[in-house]
């Protein structure tokens, strides 16, 4: 039996976050804020992580694109118990992270990065 993009998706999620252990959850978001695959606990509503992520992704290109900065690479919010990380994959989608608060946030982006080719290749 073949596996669906989806299923794809999330099993390379589930990867990332074994990859890095700081990385709490993890979810692909549509630029339009519907949710395509996600690795979140339940206490996570994936509605909203969705519906944020693409709010965050499109005030951050704009941001960017009108304050001279060239193309959005990636977003992060620090809060007090930790990060939030967005990474655009391509033009349709965003790869969204939430980290512990002591994450090494060099190996974290690293690995978004690589995770965000893989996703590239499937969406």
């Amino acid at each position: 039996m073949n596996k669906s993009r989806t299923q794809m998706m999330v099993e390379r999620l589930r990867d990332l976050q074994a990859s890095s252990p700081d990385i709490e959850a993890s979810a692909i978001v549509s630029v339009d804020g519907l949710s395509i695959a996600s690795s979140l606990p339940q206490d996570v509503e994936e509605d909203r992580v969705s519906a944020m992520s693409a709010a965050m992704l499109s005030l951050g290109e704009r941001i960017a694109s009108e304050l001279g900065r060239g193309v959005l690479d990636q977003v992060y919010i620090k809060g007090e118990d930790g990060y939030v990380v967005l990474m655009a994959v391509g033009e349709e989608a965003v790869l969204t992270a939430l980290a512990h608060k002591n994450a090494k946030l060099g190996l974290i982006f690293l690995d978004m990065r690589r995770a965000v080719e893989d996703i590239a290749k499937l969406i």
